[in-house]
């Protein structure tokens, strides 16, 4: 009976956590979603109100004619269209090389990782700049799908090292008496049961490539090669205090990453029972 009540507790207390986890990572969405309907030129209101009077479903529409927002969502599609499967296959690949390094290469491996993750990202601004210079690729998409090519983050690595070292070694070293190279042993044994780890690291470098606004200030000056984030900073330089209209662009523009979420979520749990 005490066993069944404290399992009972704890499935009832996770049940709490998940809801008011969920109500905040919601509630920021509604406050954003009601307040793009509001009528433009209006003051925020001083409280929260459920829906405003009246509902105006046009400001999508206006924002189109405001700035070239189709314009942008090609040049964030592109670069999230290679950046992310690139982010997923170099960071598996370093996971992949940690996980099945000796245990000294692997504890300094580890080590570097975590040492390049410290490193604040506004250190490898100028950097950056001098290098994509000299690579010519200055006021390109290739800008911002570059950190992908170091797998985007050492973190994403980390996610993966950690994934592949959960694999029993047994299955790596059957393999590798099969005469299998490291490549074929990484995309036959490891790869099909790391998805959900790479399910994860795809989202999050989707909303990461998505998302990223000081990259594309950085290095995109022209408005042909602008992404989303600097739609909306142009947006709210031509209509600084139109509230909604930021707002509704803004949905717009976070809709594809919560969308990205819930199916990454979905898949993740999916692959989950598939192995377990």
């Amino acid at each position: 009976m005490g066993m069944t009540g404290t399992a009972s507790r704890r499935a009832w207390l996770r049940r709490v956590t998940v809801l008011v986890l969920s109500v905040l990572f919601l509630l920021p969405l509604v406050f954003m979603v009601v307040g793009s309907l509001r009528t433009p030129g209006l003051a925020p209101p001083e409280g929260f109100e459920w829906l405003p009077e009246p509902l105006r479903w046009a400001n999508f529409q206006t924002v189109f004619s405001l700035v070239p927002l189709r314009d942008y969502l090609g040049s964030s599609l592109l670069v999230v269209a290679i950046a992310v499967p690139v982010t997923v296959v170099v960071a598996s690949w370093a996971g992949f090389a940690i996980a099945t390094a000796s245990p000294l290469t692997r504890l300094r491996l580890i080590a570097i990782s975590v040492a390049a993750l410290m490193v604040p990202l506004s250190a490898l601004w100028v950097p950056r700049a001098v290098l994509y210079r000299w690579l010519d690729i200055i006021d390109t998409p290739w800008s911002l799908i570059a950190p992908a090519a170091m797998a985007t983050t050492p973190f994403y690595v980390l996610i993966f090292a950690l994934a592949y070292a959960r694999v029993p070694k047994p299955m790596y070293e059957a393999a590798q008496l099969e005469g299998l190279s490291p490549f074929a042993v990484w995309r036959r044994v490891a790869w099909p049961l790391a998805r959900p780890a790479a399910f994860a690291v795809a989202v999050l470098a989707f909303v990461w490539h998505w998302s990223n606004f000081v990259d594309a200030l950085l290095y995109v000056s022209s408005e042909e090669e602008a992404t989303l984030p600097l739609g909306l900073r142009a947006l709210q330089t031509l209509e600084p205090t139109n509230y909604s209209l930021l707002l509704a662009a803004s949905v717009m523009v976070t809709v594809p990453a919560v969308v990205a979420f819930l199916l990454a979520q979905r898949a993740f749990f999916t692959k989950t029972l598939e192995v377990g």
